[in-house]
């Protein structure tokens, strides 16, 4: 039963880790496809580990971030409340689809953010990112079954044989 057992340090640093990637500094023609990390990562323990990472944690991970990157602060916490409460709410089908369905969902959820975020910059006057953005979800989406699968590897401790 030890193999079911998870490390307790690879949350955070998963989230560490997502976090440093989202500062990583990319050349201006790839900027606009920097994948949310940030959600990926949280997106996967909200699924897999639901006792773990709540609305709490990512509101904390989402103040974090509006500190690291800037900008409207609350605008990530809120995105990322918005992300965990809406997987928390359908988790139990979310973690049975083939992956190819939660490649779908993750890439829906990933829009929804991007409208959430576009809705706030809107709001308090802040510019709107350029449509190039827009394809940042689709990145994400097709990133999902690396990811999940890398965290899942790294949470067991599996090896490839």
């Amino acid at each position: 039963m030890s193999r079911l057992r998870d490390k307790g340090w690879v949350l955070p640093v998963s989230i560490i880790l997502a976090l440093l990637l989202g500062l990583l500094p990319l050349p201006e023609l790839l900027q606009p496809l920097r994948p949310y990390w940030l959600a990926l990562v949280l997106a996967y323990w909200v699924i897999e580990a639901p006792e773990r990472v709540g609305l709490g944690v990512a509101f904390s991970c989402g103040v974090i971030a509006d500190l690291l990157y800037g900008g409207v602060l609350g605008e990530q916490a809120l995105r990322l409340v918005m992300l965990t409460f809406i997987l928390q709410r359908f988790r139990a089908r979310i973690r049975f689809f083939p992956m190819s369905q939660q490649m779908l969902a993750i890439g829906g959820l990933l829009f929804n953010d991007r409208i959430v975020s576009a809705v706030v910059h809107i709001a308090v006057g802040e510019p709107t990112l350029p449509w190039s953005y827009w394809w940042a979800p689709l990145l994400g989406m097709a990133l999902w079954p690396l990811a999940f699968v890398l965290l899942d590897a790294v949470r067991f401790g599996r090896r490839g044989r």
